[in-house]
């Protein structure tokens, strides 16, 4: 009887009132029947190790965000452009971003937008919600830059190349020093011209080693010295904390405006919106076309994640053609929603004639469309 008075005693008062009324076995019973819905309850609203994937906002490149364009282009010829082009992202809950609760997780298996993957599969368990915004925000930088080197050696026009910080780890050496956009002139007196010069400095010295940086910062010339670390992920290897890559600055300036959005997969959508703005002819034509894919600076597309989530965004926003990498077709058959023509590249050149075909009214080649949602 002790155990059941402790048990009846965190319980409302009219609840105690109707199990003191009952006989002993209705008692039992009656607060083994609580105790069960307190679980289920419990246990409905603790995090799950999953991470669901859903159709996130859509952006037109071309368009403006708050009165500013997303592509600001300045020194040079631009061209007025029309209709919609919209880079498509993914939005996702749990991770190391924040839990994912049971009853969310069951919620997404019902939707054909939606999709529940096992949290390790997108990330380690050592990975915190810092490091991802960080790595999410320098694949991010290095999808805008590609984007020029594709984009201006389709239109053959001059680049130049740098060797910038992507990315800064605020809690290590780097993070005293450096920042993003950080273009690294010279390491130790040595000019660099290739990201794996800065790479190669810092691993073939020891620990604690101290390097002479010479950067350019927005026009300014800074200098500091900044020593070796141990790498947490890996002790015997030397690390500062910055991740390097390369940065192609036209003989005109380029800008990105969007902000708080991460990962590679925009690379081909802003390449076609710098090509819409530097050529006389209206690319869209006035129509909604939406896409997605990694693209490097010799214009070959690559692969994304979350496929099925950005078809259903894209059709959301109004597009009605759909440019995705040809490796995700075979993914993308039965979810493509209907109304939505996808077609398929492998580079910027293949993009650039599909939305011109599409404009004109001519035959596409696209991705399977059985199983229409």
């Amino acid at each position: 009887m002790t155990r059941l008075r402790t048990q009846v005693g965190s319980l409302p008062r009219a609840v105690i009132a109707r199990v003191r009324g009952m006989s002993q076995r209705a008692r039992t019973l009656a607060v083994s029947g609580i105790a069960l819905a307190v679980l289920v309850t419990v246990a409905l609203v603790l995090p799950v190790p999953y991470v669901k994937l859903a159709p996130g906002p859509t952006f037109n490149v071309i368009g403006e965000n708050d009165g500013s364009p997303f592509i600001v282009i300045e020194g040079t010829t631009t061209y007025p452009v029309t209709g919609d082009l919209d880079m498509t992202t993914v939005r996702e809950s749990g991770g190391p971003r924040g839990g994912l609760t049971f009853v969310e997780a069951i919620g997404a298996w019902f939707s054909t937008a939606d999709a529940v993957v096992p949290r390790e599969l997108i990330y380690p368990d050592d990975i915190t919600g810092d490091e991802v915004r960080q790595r999410q925000a320098a694949l991010f930088s290095t999808s805008e830059s590609d984007a020029i080197g594709a984009a201006l050696t389709y239109l053959g026009l001059p680049l130049e190349t740098e060797v910038v910080a992507t990315a800064v780890l605020q809690d290590a050496p780097a993070g005293e020093f450096f920042e993003p956009r950080d273009s690294i002139v010279r390491i130790d007196g040595e000019e660099i011209t290739e990201p794996g010069q800065v790479v190669d400095a810092v691993r073939s010295a020891p620990i604690g080693t101290t390097f002479a940086f010479e950067v350019d910062r927005a026009g300014e010339s800074v200098t500091f010295d900044i020593a070796s670390a141990s790498n947490p992920d890996q002790p015997e290897t030397p690390y500062l904390g910055v991740t390097v890559g390369r940065y192609f600055t036209p003989e005109f300036d380029i800008d990105f405006t969007l902000q708080d959005v991460g990962g590679p997969s925009a690379g081909l959508v802003f390449a076609i919106g710098i090509i819409d703005k530097l050529t006389p002819e209206d690319l869209t034509g006035g129509g909604h076309v939406a896409g997605t894919g990694t693209i490097d600076p010799e214009g070959n597309v690559g692969p994304i994640g979350g496929i099925r989530q950005k078809l259903a965004g894209a059709r959301d926003s109004g597009a009605e053609l759909f440019l995705m990498p040809e490796r995700h077709c075979d993914e993308a058959e039965g979810f493509v929603p209907s109304g939505l023509t996808v077609v398929p590249v492998t580079t910027l050149s293949d993009a650039v004639d599909a939305i011109t075909t599409w404009t004109a009214g001519g035959e596409l080649t696209s991705c399977p469309l059985s199983g229409e949602n």
